[in-house]
């Protein structure tokens, strides 16, 4: 059997994820606002895959025999096979919207168009955009090919027609929808108990005709319109010039990226679709799809509940850890045992806590972290500064390579060096993606230090939506040696040894593998042998290979994968003894964890990597040993209670069918609600 053969493309299991995600958007067990936000995150997801992904693709192909190397594929083939899923997918969002729509209007819930308003509700669109809309409007007005301007990333238009278009004496017009400024969507005034919602598209279209009164023109229709562009950074080697300017100029560039993607309404005529196109210079069909009526769904995402509290998920509150008090010191609780937080059903603050505790400690001596993604509006970035006004040495190793977040971390290093903060722009030719911090603190005549190690980002807004998990520590194995991490960050010369701690690009992938032939081995010996993984993405070819030269063997292997899958579990002969679940849920699961039987002696890891050639080999990560056995049983705990879910879970398979796991039993276990309950069991009520 050829390699190709024995793995799944992760573009196309990366599309089949995102369908997950579209599934929750269909399922009607889901209160019908997260549904259509459900909706917004699949737009969204999508528009960055062609925005990074289809984009690569585009990029290598004319690369010939090499392309198919890089990306399993031919390229052309595998566009191919994009656009078909694509078109598919699309087809089912307009089907669950119009499914949603029907749902709120039980609700008494109403999203009118422009020709669905009464009288008074005209009078206050009318009102509404002579008031706000208007003044924010820029029509460019299209008589040739030559006339039309550059379409912004990010952004929908509206395409005008007018009545009459015959020649290019008679224009058509392009209106940036103005989001960035206004709320899509705005509230009407309530009527006999119904509520009422317009999309900003539709208030302009019922207002379109006396924009272009002054030219005598008369308004026809308006078609949505949207491209995607090349997301991906080119940075150059000038080492005239520094990675903060580099980066700044990268990011300029990539406003003007190659369109990869444009999204137009299917009923526009031929005629205007034909004269963008060929303004566009699009000459890949696979590029073009056609959608609906409203695009840029990912503004659905803040989609305004204006129906009560039973149509969004009920607010789950934070759990606390038993052994934390907030009035009492993190640190002298850590001096007993570790802790071991899970986000979000336990709360990010406890980090903050224990910041803000080093920041004003007179015996704390320095902090240092390492940022990725931070919050827009950021209590970490506050009690950093704070630790500097009280005399602390603090370092940030900031990672400004983070895509989609470059802009917002340069600024954040400028804040922080403002401010005193020492700021380390990461590794040369590594990216920086440990979720690390460490106190360092005078005791007794000597230095004492405290560490947090996690698998999610230090970022409190998504520290409620992600399923992470962060151990803090003042265990010597793992201290020291994430002392030794950060001193490597700083003097690049200076490499360590790890005993305890895993490090990519330096141990990982080997110690992976050592883990993996060590199950291997104890198969063959007729010992129990068996892993659970738990990651977001599985790709790296080395890794899959071991993974089924060791199920042949008899190594029992559960696997718990979020998003790219190219393993294929279950194939008789080459993995029988694999089998993989997704969770797609409320939370989203972002942790890594690994467990490997070692012969009756359990080792646990945690970690920021998923196995991808990224991740182990051109970013600097780190893997984490649990040590404690009551944490250790809680992660096992969890991992018990995933496994078992047969509510959110799909089964991986070959054939990438999303089916969910169902089981004999009767009773129905949705993991993340199952462990919420468990945590709160353990460590008291909310």
């Amino acid at each position: 059997m050829k390699l190709e053969k024995e793995i799944i493309n992760r573009e196309i299991s990366w599309l089949s994820f995102n369908e997950r995600v579209l599934q929750e958007a269909g399922d009607p067990t889901v209160p019908l606002v997260q549904r259509i936000r459900f909706l917004g995150i699949f737009s969204n997801n999508l528009d960055e895959f062609f925005r990074v992904r289809v984009a690569t693709i585009n990029r290598v192909l004319n690369f010939g025999k090499s392309a198919k190397e890089l990306l399993g594929a031919k390229p052309k083939k595998l566009l191919g096979q994009i656009h078909d899923i694509v078109i598919r997918h699309q087809e089912r969002s307009l089907e669950i919207y119009n499914d949603i729509l029907a749902g709120l209007e039980k609700e008494h819930i109403f999203i009118l168009n422009e020709k669905q308003l009464s009288k008074e509700q005209g009078i206050f669109v009318k009102d509404y955009f002579h008031q706000k809309i208007r003044p924010t409007l820029v029509p460019i007005m299209l008589y040739k090919l030559a006339d039309f301007p550059y379409l912004r990333e990010k952004s929908i238009y509206l395409a005008v027609k007018f009545v009459g278009r015959k020649s290019e004496k008679n224009p058509y017009s392009l209106i940036e929808i103005p989001t960035t400024v206004h709320s899509r969507f705005i509230v009407l005034p309530e009527k006999d108990g119904k509520k009422y919602i317009m999309l900003i598209d539709d208030v302009i279209r019922y207002s379109m005709q006396e924009i272009f009164e002054v030219l005598k023109l008369k308004f026809d229709k308006a078609f949505t319109i949207k491209v995607t562009r090349d997301a991906e950074l080119n940075i150059d080697n000038d080492l005239a010039r520094s990675l903060v300017e580099k980066m700044s100029r990268s990011l300029k560039q990539r406003k003007k990226g190659d369109p990869v993607r444009f999204v137009y309404d299917r009923t526009m005529p031929r005629q205007l679709l034909d004269f963008i196109t060929k303004s566009m210079k699009f000459d890949n069909a696979d590029n073009l799809i056609p959608g609906g009526r409203y695009h840029n769904f990912k503004d659905f995402i803040s989609f305004p509940n204006v129906g009560g509290k039973h149509l969004e998920y009920h607010p789950s509150p934070a759990i606390p850890n038993k052994y934390l008090n907030p009035t009492a010191s993190i640190i002298n609780v850590l001096k007993k045992r570790d802790i071991l937080l899970h986000y979000p059903y336990q709360s990010f603050s406890s980090f903050i806590d224990l910041l803000r505790e080093a920041a004003i400690d007179p015996n704390v001596v320095s902090i240092k972290m390492t940022a990725y993604r931070l919050a827009k509006k950021s209590n970490v970035i506050n009690a950093l500064i704070s630790a500097v006004k009280n005399g602390k040495e603090v370092t940030v190793i900031m990672e400004i390579q983070a895509r989609f977040d470059e802009e917002a971390n340069i600024q954040w290093s400028n804040a922080l060096q403002e401010e005193g903060v020492k700021v380390i722009y990461g590794v040369p030719g590594l990216k920086v993606h440990s979720k690390m911090c460490i106190i360092k603190r005078k005791e007794g005549g000597k230095f004492a230090y405290y560490a947090s190690v996690g698998t999610g980002n230090f970022n409190e807004q998504t520290a409620t939506l992600y399923s992470d998990h962060s151990l803090f520590t003042s265990r010597k194995e793992i201290t020291l040696e994430v002392n030794k991490l950060f001193d490597f960050f700083e003097n690049n010369f200076h490499t360590h040894k790890y005993q305890h701690l895993v490090v990519s690009p330096h141990s990982m992938r080997k110690k992976m593998i050592l883990h993996i032939n060590t199950e291997i081995k104890n198969a063959k010996a007729g010992k129990p042998a068996y892993m659970i993984l738990k990651m977001n993405n599985l790709v790296d070819m080395e890794l899959i290979k071991k993974l089924y030269q060791a199920s042949k063997a008899g190594v029992k292997i559960n696997m718990i994968i979020r998003g790219v899958c190219s393993l294929i579990p279950g194939i008789k002969g080459m993995s029988e003894n694999i089998e993989a679940v997704s969770i797609v849920d409320r939370y989203l699961e972002h942790s890594r964890i690994f467990v490997f039987g070692n012969g009756g002696n359990e080792l646990y890891y945690f970690s920021s990597a998923d196995w991808m050639t990224r991740n182990l080999d051109y970013r600097v990560e780190v893997t984490c040993p649990v040590y404690s056995k009551e944490l250790q049983q809680e992660l096992r705990t969890m991992l018990n209670i995933q496994l078992s879910g047969n509510v959110k879970a799909r089964i991986i398979d070959e054939f990438q069918t999303n089916r969910y796991k169902r089981s004999n039993t009767n009773t129905k276990i949705r993991s993340q609600v199952a462990f919420y309950n468990y945590l709160k069991e353990k460590h008291g009520k909310v």
